[in-house]
């Protein structure tokens, strides 16, 4: 074997070598990343997890509005990339604890009894007018001593939060999207979709509950949201009775 053969091979044998490196670093980085997406969303592979959602006044059957349906669909795109699996439940037929599986409660207290339940059990510093009649109130989110009111179209709000009870590790997360209007649910879940990674580094897999605003959903939809702030303390601090806030934010 000459000089010019020998260094042929040895140059194949060493782009092999550097490529099988390569591979075997972005499937290391590729699984640790996918590791820290299942434990943030408490989905490991195969897990089963539940998507609790509005029953429809139309009738008995399971249906959907269209907003849900598009928050459904951006949950779903997450639990699939954690290779685990769903399940649809009407909220007034999901009668179980939580822990045991990962749950993503969609809607606000008006027209999920979910929702509803677990605010009043895990954030009962927050109150949420779902008064019928009109009034600058209705809908109205107060979280401690702060309240927020909707402007339809132009200003709304919503929570997003990620609970756990306990501290074992094979407790599931409860998430909750709990929107002033339908399409800020829908905005709830994008914005965990495309800051889940950011969340998990800032937050761990901590409890956590954060006040969004959707600015000009009439004209943007469910893109164009503010973080407004971290409201975990205040939210999970019982408030006291009656609730008096001290200060309103109204719509621009």
């Amino acid at each position: 074997m000459n000089d010019d053969v020998r260094n042929i091979v040895l140059g194949v044998v060493a782009a092999g070598i550097s490529a099988a490196l390569g591979w075997l670093a972005r499937t290391y980085l590729w699984k640790r990343k996918l590791r820290r997406k299942q434990a943030f969303f408490g989905l490991p592979d195969n897990a089963e997890s539940l998507l609790v959602v509005n029953r429809g006044a139309g009738g008995p059957e399971l249906t959907v509005m269209r907003y849900d349906v598009f928050a459904l669909l951006e949950l779903a795109a997450l639990i699939k990339d954690c290779n685990a699996h769903a399940q649809i439940v009407p909220h007034d037929t999901a009668r179980q604890g939580f822990g045991e599986r990962t749950e993503f409660c969609v809607g606000g207290p008006a027209s999920n009894r979910r929702m509803t339940a677990h605010l009043a059990s895990l954030l009962p510093g927050v109150r949420v007018n779902v008064d019928a009649e009109p009034g600058p109130d209705r809908g109205a989110f107060q979280v401690g001593s702060e309240r927020y009111r909707v402007d339809v179209g132009k200003e709304e709000y919503a929570l997003l939060a990620r609970l756990t009870v306990g501290q074992s590790h094979e407790t599931r997360p409860v998430f909750l999207f709990c929107g002033q209007t339908a399409i800020t649910n829908q905005a709830a879940t994008r914005y965990l979709a495309r800051n889940h990674e950011r969340l998990s580094r800032k937050h761990g897999n901590n409890s956590v509950v954060l006040l969004l605003k959707v600015v000009n959903s009439q004209a943007y939809g469910p893109d164009v949201v503010e973080l407004v702030a971290d409201v975990t303390r205040a939210a999970q601090t019982a408030l006291p009775t009656p609730a008096a806030p001290r200060n309103t934010h109204r719509a621009s």
